[in-house]
């Protein structure tokens, strides 16, 4: 499975963005799919998830919302409200059959 991010930039607080991530390959149902982010200096978060529920990290519950359109194998991650501290590479995850795929990430910039 091969994992594209996109939609990353530099936007001013409290801007938007709309992050997607383009699956490709063997891709099986069921499958699990998520946002993280890292930030300089700092481990790799989960931000959101898209199984049989969603989730959400605290810090971003209200403001992010993930979606997925299976027919296309996108996911996808509309971020409203930015904040200065949502700065990070976001990546996409996708995980199958007990495998993990990772996308390249996209760089997030929010100006305050």
């Amino acid at each position: 499975v091969q994992l594209q991010a996109s939609g990353g930039g530099l936007v001013q607080a409290g801007g938007a963005l709309r992050l997607s991530c383009a699956a490709s390959g063997s891709i099986f149902s069921p499958n699990f799919r998520a946002w993280y982010r890292q930030a300089p200096g700092k481990q790799r978060e989960m931000v959101a998830t898209s199984g049989a529920t969603t989730n959400y990290a605290d810090s971003v519950k209200g403001r992010f919302t993930i979606a997925r359109d299976n027919a296309k194998s996108m996911l996808y991650l509309q971020m409203d409200n930015l904040k200065p501290e949502d700065t990070a590479v976001y990546y996409c995850n996708h995980r199958q059959r007990g495998f993990h795929y990772w996308g390249q990430g996209t760089q997030v910039t929010v100006s305050s």
